[in-house]
């Protein structure tokens, strides 16, 4: 076998192992990409679910502080001894858009349903369709005496409940359960409180100390 023969074989088998090895590298360097990719593809995703998370976790907040969490202070001494003055109340917005006000809910709702007016909070103690009369200090609700669900007692002014007074639909008649020191629908400037204006439910009181929790009767 001629020298130029042998030289020509050598360079093929050399050619050939290049190619290997550039094979070999290209497999090797592809695998190492798409590793980097796997791991930047995670890193992404949990970015995104990270991302995602917060985005839920800040509705949820504004849902609750906005349904369950807004504020309201009590002015005056109406609501002793449930309530003191200064209190700061947290009000539930969100019932009242599912179900209907209650005889002995204390809520917050603007007066006359002015919007410059303070929010008054009262207990609710007629509803749509009942008749009210306030006789001889004693509430009287479709001609009987109720007593459950009604914290006031020895009402001295019965205001324009001292005769029957027929409520209408979508209004309630409200009380403070300290009647002496209470303006209430009995005044005629009050009346009774429509729905639409009635802010929501009072049920946590959020002042400082002892007094923090949920509003009992």
């Amino acid at each position: 076998m001629s020298e130029q023969n042998l030289h020509k074989k050598r360079t093929l088998r050399s050619v050939k192992k290049d190619k290997k090895s550039k094979k070999k590298k290209l497999r090797f360097q592809t695998k190492a990409l798409r590793g980097k990719r796997k791991k930047i593809e995670r890193r992404i995703r949990e970015i995104l679910c990270w991302i995602l998370e917060i985005i839920l976790v800040c509705i949820v907040a504004y849902l609750l502080v906005g349904g369950f969490g807004q504020r309201v202070s009590n002015a005056g001494d109406s609501m002793k001894p449930v309530l003191r003055n200064g209190d700061v109340l947290l009000v539930n917005r969100v019932k009242y858009a599912m179900f209907e006000p209650k005889r002995g809910d204390i809520i917050a709702f603007k007066p006359g349903g002015n919007a410059n007016s303070h929010y008054s909070v009262k207990r609710i103690v007629a509803l749509p369709g009942d008749t009210i009369q306030i006789n001889q200090g004693k509430v009287y609700i479709n001609g009987k005496n109720i007593q459950k669900d009604i914290y006031v007692k020895d009402v001295k002014d019965g205001g324009i409940a001292s005769e029957p007074l027929k409520i209408g639909k979508n209004e309630y008649f409200v009380l403070g359960d300290n009647s002496t020191s209470s303006d209430d629908s009995r005044k005629a400037d009050i009346g009774t409180v429509e729905k639409k204006d009635i802010y929501g439910k009072v049920w946590f009181i959020a002042s400082p100390g002892s007094r923090v929790g949920i509003v009992k009767n």
